[in-house]
């Protein structure tokens, strides 16, 4: 059965590799050799990228040291639209040289800014943005962008007469300046596919994990399998022993891989979703060698009873004590899926369960079910919930955890990704399923920090949720405990 635990993961590895592409801002180089058109369009090109960062509220300042800062805003005060697009832009590596070398151009729009900003705020572009009370689409902003800097920002007096004294200024130059400004919000703003990708990976990875957790009762009916025709090929062979010939059977008729292999639920999955580990003939060979020499093997060989409950914490035995861990299971699985590995602890949980389900079941074996996927409907729905939720608010929960690492000791600037979306998810959780406590909340992403991010990132995750829970009931926007 897929829990939540689990689910929780594949929300962030998802989320991460969602945006990890859609933080990607394809700055475009500039041209070899180039004319002079060319020379002036990719001259007001980067122009029109720093005007987009400028309007969107983001301060680009010196210090004494002629260290470059780019300051963002803080939303709440921020009247600019403050976008995903600037947010992206602004933390492109390209960006940097790109200011160093327009630090002219810069400096040359300060005294420009009051009147243009005025312009911008009282455009009709610009208020029906701020109308909105849902954030934008990626698309809708890519179209905000293009329209206020053509309709707004290039009309302004100021900027017309700065980019017009650009001694390489022609008329070609600028028409290619925007063409090339268009080009490159269009093509971050081309999410569409990326998060259709995104969502059905999640549901794909999901199916893969149930997948496992079949693969390993199935890898327990092939083992066995291997065994017995192991067995065979000795009484056959030209001079087999007394051993050869009389072989001890227990272990190939085991009554819970014949249960397992008979049950229902295995029957029904395997006819939808064929699994099988007899192609892999080494690693079957390999677990089955380290099986054989087990001191467990050895016990339960020599006990002379058999019956489901043994027969059952052989295999609960063998599983938690020989397979799970062996270097052996740990390749096969990252060969065959590279969703599994991360699984495997959460999967072999249930396998486990499974097999302690057999070993009560007294003679009524055929009522016994496999887990389930889901729990319940519940369940199913948490995942794609989840992901939805922390794509739809990403901004507001980036801007939510900025806020607190304002003041704090914490560098922004060397902070993990991924600490950063383990929050956002943490924070997509905390807002939109009410029934969940806000100590699960924390405990459960604590833990998913320390697993998938650096060896701070617990403590780290654990002090930022808790303070932004605090300031959350404060605000009255968080009413549960």
């Amino acid at each position: 059965m897929i829990n939540r635990i689990l689910i929780r993961m594949k929300v962030v590895q998802m989320l991460y590799s969602y945006l990890l592409t859609r933080s990607r801002f394809n700055i475009i180089p500039a041209p070899d050799a180039p004319s002079r058109d060319k020379r002036f369009a990719h001259s007001l090109y980067n122009e029109l990228l720093l005007l987009l960062l400028d309007n969107s509220g983001y301060r680009i300042t010196f210090d004494s040291d002629n260290i470059l800062r780019i300051i963002a805003p803080e939303r709440s005060k921020s009247g600019q639209p403050y976008t995903r697009i600037a947010a992206a832009l602004s933390t492109n590596d390209e960006l940097r040289p790109i200011i160093t070398a327009q630090r002219s151009w810069i400096e040359a729009l300060t005294p420009l800014r009051g009147v243009y900003s005025a312009a911008l705020k009282e455009s009709a572009i610009f208020k029906e943005y701020m109308r909105k009370r849902t954030p934008m689409e990626i698309d809708d902003e890519a179209r905000l962008w293009k329209n206020l800097i053509r309709t707004v920002l290039l009309r302004d007096k100021g900027i017309d007469t700065l980019v017009r004294s650009n001694p390489d200024f022609t008329i070609n130059g600028y028409n290619e300046a925007l063409r090339m400004f268009d080009a490159t919000i269009d093509d971050y703003a081309d999410v569409r596919s990326s998060l259709i990708d995104a969502r059905r990976s999640l549901g794909i990875s999901l199916d893969k994990a149930y997948e496992l957790y079949h693969s390993l009762l199935q890898l327990m009916i092939d083992l066995t399998h291997m065994r017995e025709i192991q067995i065979d090929e000795a009484k056959h062979k030209y001079l087999p022993s007394h051993d050869d010939l009389n072989p001890n059977m227990k272990f190939v008729e085991n009554q819970f891989v014949r249960a397992i292999a008979e049950n229902a639920d295995m029957k029904a999955y395997l006819e939808a979703t064929p699994i099988s580990w007899i192609d892999d003939q080494v690693t079957l060979r390999h677990l089955l060698d380290k099986i054989m020499e087990s001191e467990i093997y050895k016990a339960y060989m020599a006990d002379p009873v058999s019956d489901m409950e043994k027969d059952s914490e052989l295999w609960y035995a063998l599983f938690k004590n020989v397979i799970a861990d062996s270097d052996e299971l740990a390749e096969a699985l990252e060969a065959q899926s590279v969703f599994w590995n991360d699984d495997l602890a959460i999967m072999g949980s249930f396998v486990l369960k499974t097999i302690r389900r057999f070993a009560h079941a007294g003679d009524d074996l055929e009522s016994v079910n496999l887990m389930p996927k889901f729990k319940d409907i519940e369940d199913e729905r948490f995942g794609p919930r989840l992901f939805d939720a922390a794509v739809a608010h990403q901004q507001e929960y980036r801007a939510l955890i900025d806020s607190r690492l304002e003041g704090s000791t914490w560098d922004p600037e060397r902070l993990a990704f991924m600490d950063i979306v383990i929050l956002e998810t943490a924070i997509a959780e905390l807002l939109n399923f009410p029934s969940i406590p806000t100590v699960v909340t924390v405990n459960e992403y604590t833990e998913i920090a320390n697993y998938y991010s650096t060896a701070k990132s617990g403590q780290f995750v654990t002090g930022m949720l808790y303070g932004i829970i605090n300031q959350l009931k404060s605000d009255g926007t968080l009413v549960k405990e």
